[in-house]
């Protein structure tokens, strides 16, 4: 679990290490009016990663108290994050609305918050001491029903893949210099 935990936090310094000291013309860029600005994308991150890890917490919660969260064939045990994503994922994908970038404002307000989620991850690995992270299930809402390992696995994923956005945008030939 540490390794994952690492994963996630090393992700997440190169992905703030992409969206980090831009000016406000820069990450208000928006290269073409179906795609979002890299302040949109970072709040979009905090989101998802708030409701994910939150999700977590909800189903060790519920296996603690012999109620879990989730029942049936986790369809997906087994596999990396990168394989069920391959399997459930389409090319452009659609946001679930509360992932969705809503409040807007500073990049370093949301830059702020995203780190924040690191600890927040940290302390839930400390709370699943004792408990096998396989065999509790949170069922993300476009890859279905993934086990505690693979929605931490999810995080650094997401992470590299929004990265890699920012990336393509600060690359656009209309991108401020």
């Amino acid at each position: 679990m540490e390794a994952l935990i690492e994963a996630v936090e090393t992700a997440r310094q190169a992905f703030i290490g992409s969206a980090a000291s831009l000016r406000f013309d820069q990450y208000n860029f928006k290269p073409s009016p179906d795609q979002w600005t890299i302040v949109e994308i970072v709040e979009h991150l905090y989101w998802a990663e708030q409701i994910g890890v939150n999700g977590m917490w909800k189903a060790l919660d519920g296996t603690k108290n012999r109620q879990p969260i989730w029942e049936g064939e986790p369809e997906h045990q087994g596999r990396t994050i990168e394989e069920v994503v391959a399997l459930t994922w389409q090319t452009k994908e659609q946001v679930p609305d509360v992932a969705r970038p809503r409040w807007g404002g500073a990049l370093d307000y949301w830059i702020a918050n995203l780190q924040s989620c690191q600890q927040v991850l940290a302390t839930l690995t400390k709370a699943l001491n004792g408990y096998d992270p396989t065999q509790i299930i949170y069922p993300h809402p476009i890859s279905g029903p993934l086990n505690v390992t693979q929605r931490i696995e999810f995080l650094r994923f997401h992470l590299n893949r929004h990265q890699g956005q920012i990336e393509r945008i600060k690359g656009h030939v209309d991108f401020p210099t």
